[in-house]
Protein backbone atom coordinates (compact mmCIF):
# COMPACT_ATOMS: atom_id res chain seq x y z
CA UNK A 1 0.00 0.00 0.00
CA UNK A 2 2.51 2.61 0.82
CA UNK A 3 4.59 2.14 -2.31
CA UNK A 4 1.92 3.40 -4.41
CA UNK A 5 1.82 6.75 -3.02
CA UNK A 6 5.81 6.79 -2.07
CA UNK A 7 6.20 9.92 -4.28
CA UNK A 8 3.34 11.60 -2.81
CA UNK A 9 3.90 11.13 0.58
CA UNK A 10 7.61 12.08 0.40
CA UNK A 11 6.86 15.33 -1.04
CA UNK A 12 4.07 16.29 1.38
CA UNK A 13 6.03 14.90 3.91
CA UNK A 14 8.64 17.03 3.13
CA UNK A 15 6.39 20.31 3.09
CA UNK A 16 5.25 19.99 6.47
CA UNK A 17 8.66 19.66 7.78
CA UNK A 18 10.34 21.93 6.17
CA UNK A 19 7.24 24.61 6.53
CA UNK A 20 6.02 23.98 9.68
CA UNK A 21 9.16 25.36 11.36
CA UNK A 22 8.79 25.36 15.51
CA UNK A 23 6.60 22.34 15.16
CA UNK A 24 7.54 19.32 16.70
CA UNK A 25 7.95 15.72 15.21
CA UNK A 26 5.47 13.44 17.12
CA UNK A 27 5.68 10.16 15.04
CA UNK A 28 7.44 9.41 12.14
CA UNK A 29 7.01 6.16 10.44
CA UNK A 30 6.76 5.27 7.32
CA UNK A 31 3.77 6.52 5.71
CA UNK A 32 3.16 8.29 8.66
CA UNK A 33 4.10 11.66 10.01
CA UNK A 34 2.27 13.31 13.06
CA UNK A 35 4.01 16.92 13.89
CA UNK A 36 2.06 19.14 17.02
CA UNK A 37 2.46 22.42 18.36
CA UNK A 38 5.43 23.54 20.87
CA UNK A 39 2.63 24.35 23.29
CA UNK A 40 -0.44 22.70 25.15
CA UNK A 41 -3.75 22.80 24.21
CA UNK A 42 -5.92 25.07 25.89
CA UNK A 43 -7.16 23.15 28.74
CA UNK A 44 -5.16 20.01 28.03
CA UNK A 45 -1.76 18.42 29.30
CA UNK A 46 -0.57 17.46 25.81
CA UNK A 47 0.38 19.22 23.19
CA UNK A 48 -1.96 20.64 20.24
CA UNK A 49 -2.20 18.72 16.92
CA UNK A 50 -0.54 20.62 13.92
CA UNK A 51 -0.47 18.12 10.96
CA UNK A 52 -0.41 14.99 9.87
CA UNK A 53 0.88 13.08 6.63
CA UNK A 54 -0.51 9.77 5.68
CA UNK A 55 -0.71 6.98 3.37
CA UNK A 56 -4.33 5.38 2.88
CA UNK A 57 -5.46 2.87 1.12
CA UNK A 58 -6.15 5.04 -2.00
CA UNK A 59 -4.54 8.40 -1.40
CA UNK A 60 -1.93 10.21 0.93
CA UNK A 61 -3.63 12.67 3.15
CA UNK A 62 -2.23 15.83 4.40
CA UNK A 63 -3.75 17.30 7.56
CA UNK A 64 -3.49 21.37 8.73
CA UNK A 65 -5.74 21.29 12.16
CA UNK A 66 -5.25 25.43 12.16
CA UNK A 67 -7.55 25.05 9.54
CA UNK A 68 -10.69 24.10 12.08
CA UNK A 69 -9.46 26.95 14.55
CA UNK A 70 -8.48 29.85 11.75
CA UNK A 71 -10.33 29.13 8.60
CA UNK A 72 -9.59 32.84 7.37
CA UNK A 73 -6.26 31.04 6.39
CA UNK A 74 -7.65 29.41 3.50
CA UNK A 75 -8.36 32.76 1.95
CA UNK A 76 -7.78 32.93 -1.51
CA UNK A 77 -6.60 29.10 -1.80
CA UNK A 78 -7.43 28.31 -5.80
CA UNK A 79 -10.62 26.04 -6.78
CA UNK A 80 -8.13 23.22 -7.15
CA UNK A 81 -6.49 22.91 -4.12
CA UNK A 82 -10.10 22.72 -2.77
CA UNK A 83 -11.28 20.30 -4.62
CA UNK A 84 -8.65 18.30 -2.92
CA UNK A 85 -10.26 19.20 0.36
CA UNK A 86 -11.85 16.63 2.41
CA UNK A 87 -13.37 18.06 5.69
CA UNK A 88 -12.33 21.19 6.62
CA UNK A 89 -8.58 20.51 7.77
CA UNK A 90 -7.60 17.08 5.21
CA UNK A 91 -6.66 17.32 1.36
CA UNK A 92 -6.09 14.26 -0.42
CA UNK A 93 -3.82 13.39 -3.52
CA UNK A 94 -3.48 10.43 -5.61
CA UNK A 95 -0.32 11.93 -7.39
CA UNK A 96 2.15 14.69 -7.29
CA UNK A 97 1.18 18.15 -8.45
CA UNK A 98 3.99 20.57 -8.61
CA UNK A 99 1.33 23.77 -8.79
CA UNK A 100 -0.66 22.25 -5.56
CA UNK A 101 2.13 21.06 -3.80
CA UNK A 102 3.35 24.89 -4.21
CA UNK A 103 0.31 26.14 -3.27
CA UNK A 104 0.05 23.41 -0.22
CA UNK A 105 3.76 24.90 0.91
CA UNK A 106 2.60 28.61 1.17
CA UNK A 107 -0.44 27.40 3.35
CA UNK A 108 0.82 25.03 5.30
CA UNK A 109 3.64 28.27 6.40
CA UNK A 110 0.74 30.58 7.24
CA UNK A 111 -0.72 28.00 9.52
CA UNK A 112 2.42 27.64 10.93
CA UNK A 113 2.74 31.71 11.47
CA UNK A 114 -0.65 31.50 13.11
CA UNK A 115 0.48 28.95 15.38
CA UNK A 116 4.06 30.08 16.73
CA UNK A 117 2.05 31.23 19.65
CA UNK A 118 -0.61 29.46 21.24
CA UNK A 119 -4.46 30.18 19.59
CA UNK A 120 -6.19 32.55 21.72
CA UNK A 121 -2.56 33.98 22.67
CA UNK A 122 -2.40 36.72 20.04
CA UNK A 123 -6.42 37.72 19.15
CA UNK A 124 -6.21 34.71 16.74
Amino acid sequence: MYDAFDTVFTQLRAILVEQATGMVVTQDAPGHLVMKTPWNEPGKKERAWFGMVQVKKAYASFHLMPLYALPSLLDGTSPDLRKRMQGKSCFNFKKADADLFAELTTLTRRCAEAYAEPVGATGC
